[in-house]
């Protein structure tokens, strides 16, 4: 079915015992754990950085680090988000070399454009699962995301696409759990309103139902 859902269901004890089996020298182990994770951290990639060969190289890339860097993998937390970490920050690298004049960072808390931002917002309409539903919506939303700045655009892709929880996407992005709610928070008011606005010209075009 066309719902976005985090391709990830194997049990951690498994995704443990290959990691294990991995550090201890069995590189199909180690094979397994890229066939198993390489679409989810394409993705990724592709979003964060918005061009596919970049994105095949973050993948490659962060991949070679991951298995480079087995012995720093304490097993604390799911080694996928540990991958991811090191994906995200691969991908972020590719931006700032191609783009050094405006310096890329999640650190940096990006404005909107009302600065305000309430608490919370309620089920925000329409939302991306419905969305992904509608073959022919696919594009608008990828293009709305793909609007969004760097900082938003990881946070939603890792929490809303990647069905990361808040504290996983935390520890990947390194960012504290208000810092994950705040941006989240943001692109998704962001995304309602770049989306409310398309949809109005549509119905506007259509037959004004709704």
């Amino acid at each position: 079915m066309g719902t976005i859902q985090p391709k990830l269901s194997e049990p951690v004890s498994d995704e443990l015992a290959l990691v294990q089996a991995a550090k201890g020298g069995e590189v199909a182990a180690f094979e397994e754990l890229v066939k198993r994770y390489d679409r989810n951290v394409f993705r990724i990639a592709q979003h964060i950085t918005q061009n596919r060969e970049d994105a095949e190289d973050v993948v490659q890339d962060a991949f070679l680090k991951a298995y480079q860097n087995l012995g720093q993998f304490q097993g604390q937390s799911k080694f996928y988000t540990w991958l991811v970490r090191i994906a995200v920050n691969e991908a972020l690298m590719k931006l700032r070399r191609r783009r050094p004049e405006r310096m890329v960072s999640l650190d940096e808390d990006v404005k909107t454009e009302d600065d305000s931002v309430p608490r919370e917002v309620a089920d925000w309409s329409p939302n991306p699962e419905q969305l992904y539903t509608q073959s022919e919506l696919h594009d608008i939303l990828t293009r709305t995301i793909q609007g969004l700045p760097p900082s938003f655009r990881t946070v939603f892709v890792l929490r809303d696409v990647e069905g990361l929880s808040t504290e996983e996407a935390a520890e990947a992005l390194d960012l504290s759990i208000p810092a994950v709610k705040s941006r989240l928070l943001r692109a998704r008011l962001q995304l309602r309103e770049r989306l409310s606005r398309y949809f109005q010209k549509r119905n506007v075009g259509g037959d004004g139902t709704q």
